[in-house]
């Protein structure tokens, strides 16, 4: 398997003419890679995707295998430009078109009805299908020089947390795809947003690099999944009917402001290191020296909720590279790009919340 770098500021040729005859190369190869139906690791603004070729039904099983993701959790698929999603779906609903000139390129995934030329198992038999075009160089070089669209998703086994860096990738699926190319860390850090616009009102089923607030400004009325409410629903996105984005260690989640149940907090810690587990605080930086612990990992800070963002699957990668056994997460507000943090954390903690005040 090969790893390419195509940052432009990675690339360590010569001249700017060999750098772009470089990455020209690499885009070429991994196009190629996926026509014959291999498998492609490549970068977006969210995170990194596992691409195949979504018209082949062997490729896009080779997604499924690689990742160990169960068949009936459909898959993104992905183009270069906008102007190719009317060759893929039946029709482009009104409001998806203002949805697409607002957010497109970019961290914005819509479910359109499809017209019936992708692979079944891309949409896991359903009639509709969830389309993106990402906004990021070497994701778009890509998709256009494959030209025909590139189902992926996140590349990661499936379960563990999202890839924002090209070594995730490789700590996740050396060996079982054939090309990853690293663009550097991703700039939003958690996946797309999905909203389903097949409806007369668009329906928001994952939270994302969109907020909620951003699409109802833009189309006004957007209703909300109940899957991300209500436990006792099953989400309707991709990507989100199972457990996901979960560290090796036994993630809890702590609700109240740590500032105020720090002695619970710190008796907590010590209790489980009485029992012989290391214990892992996630922590934003304000709260950094707050309790302590035998790891402490700083995710942004609270005043930057896109640095959240950013640093989540990172930090929670990092609790299993330093081998705790238990991890306490500091929670967020339910609103703005923070209610996208708070999705991935409750998937990761299996909805577990730490009760400091019993």
């Amino acid at each position: 398997m090969e790893w390419i770098e195509t940052s432009m500021r990675r690339v360590a040729d010569g001249g700017q003419g060999m750098r772009q005859l470089r990455r020209s190369e690499e885009i070429q190869t991994a196009a190629a890679i996926l026509k014959e139906g291999g498998l492609v690791a490549f970068p977006t603004e969210t995170v990194y995707g596992l691409g195949a070729i979504a018209t082949s039904a062997d490729a896009v099983a080779g997604i499924y295998r690689a990742k160990g993701r169960p068949s009936d959790n459909p898959l993104i698929i992905h183009l270069g430009s906008v102007e190719r999603v009317a060759d893929w779906v039946k029709t482009v609903p009104p409001i998806a078109q203002v949805l697409a000139k607002r957010f497109w390129p970019g961290p914005l995934t819509m479910i359109f009805q499809h017209r019936g030329n992708l692979a079944a198992n891309v949409t896991a038999g359903l009639p509709t299908v969830a389309v993106r075009v990402p906004d990021h160089p070497v994701a778009q070089a890509l998709l256009l020089e494959v030209g025909i669209p590139v189902a992926a998703p996140s590349a990661n086994r499936s379960g563990r947390p999202s890839p924002t860096e090209a070594r995730h990738v490789w700590d996740d699926l050396h060996g079982k795809l054939a090309m990853i190319l690293d663009g550097g860390p991703t700039g939003y850090g958690v996946e797309s947003t999905v909203v389903d616009v097949t409806g007369e009102v668009p329906v928001l089923l994952r939270p994302g690099g969109v907020t909620l607030e951003q699409l109802r400004e833009a189309v006004g009325a957007v209703e909300v999944d109940p899957g991300l409410t209500h436990e006792d629903v099953t989400p309707r996105s991709p990507g989100m009917k199972y457990r996901h984005y979960a560290p090796e260690g036994d993630l809890w989640l702590v609700r109240e402001p740590w500032a105020e149940v720090k002695e619970a907090l710190e008796r907590a810690v010590k209790r489980h290191q009485a029992q012989g587990l290391r214990v892992g605080l996630l922590v934003t930086g304000e709260h950094k020296d707050l309790v302590a612990a035998d790891l402490t990992v700083c995710c942004g800070w609270r005043r930057d909720p896109l640095s959240v963002a950013q640093q989540l699957y990172h930090a929670l990668r990092t609790f299993d590279e330093k081998g705790m056994d238990v991890i306490f997460a500091e929670t967020f507000p339910d609103e703005g790009l923070f209610r996208s943090v708070m999705n991935r954390l409750m998937k990761a903690a299996g909805g577990k919340i730490l009760d400091l005040k019993r």
